[in-house]
């Protein structure tokens, strides 16, 4: 496979310090509600980078269900690969990219658990189906077979779905961001918020 030729010029839009908010969490609003105009599936897809506590990384795809005044929430099953992760190394990373805008995001910080009450109210708004899943999966545990999970999931038919003690929400507290917008000749531009201080600190990055 050779990608060598295999190249796009970047040239949407830029991104200055003349026109940014002060605020990351603006700027990040104001940039997603611009990929909610789109036609992009799945705006809220984010990677989400994990570490062992000895340093080993692990990335995956889950979707951000909230942003607030703390952070960025996303729900998981807290007895998974990334949940023994994140009980070992709270610090995390969250990676949005949008290819139609040419833009990605990337939001360091520290994961904590929602409260329960929170995470009650997000798993009973889901479909009842997707309920009967969390109750069924044992996410990241090795299992014989798909006809094992479907055995499950038949056993739970009628049945009142509960919120399992192991299914809950995250928040990602944030002390970094960095906004980047592909710019042309590779020159892109990288601003970055660095918490200091109780303050936003903003600084341009080489690309």
């Amino acid at each position: 496979m050779k990608l060598h030729d295999q190249r796009t010029s970047y040239n949407k839009s830029e991104l200055s310090e003349d026109i940014i908010q002060q605020d990351p969490f603006d700027q990040f609003m104001l940039w997603f509600k611009d990929v909610q105009d789109t036609s992009i599936r799945e705006a809220n897809a984010m990677v989400l980078a994990t570490a062992t506590a000895e340093g080993k990384p692990s990335a995956r795809v889950v979707l951000l269900k909230e942003v607030n005044e703390q952070g960025f929430v996303f729900y998981t099953n807290y007895e998974s690969r990334k949940g023994h992760e994140i009980a070992e190394n709270p610090e995390a990373q969250l990676l949005f990219f949008w290819d139609d805008l040419e833009r990605q995001i990337r939001i360091e910080g520290r994961l904590e658990k929602v409260p329960a009450e929170v995470s009650d109210t997000y798993f009973y708004s889901r479909p009842v189906e997707s309920q009967y899943g969390a109750m069924v999966s044992q996410q990241s545990a090795v299992i014989p077979s798909r006809e094992y999970l479907e055995e499950k999931r038949k056993a739970l038919k009628g049945t009142t779905p509960k919120r399992p003690d192991s299914w809950g929400g995250y928040v990602l507290i944030p002390d970094h961001f960095e906004f980047w917008q592909g710019r042309p000749s590779r020159l892109h531009d990288r601003i970055r918020y660095r918490s200091e201080g109780g303050a936003w600190k903003i600084e341009r990055l080489s690309p």
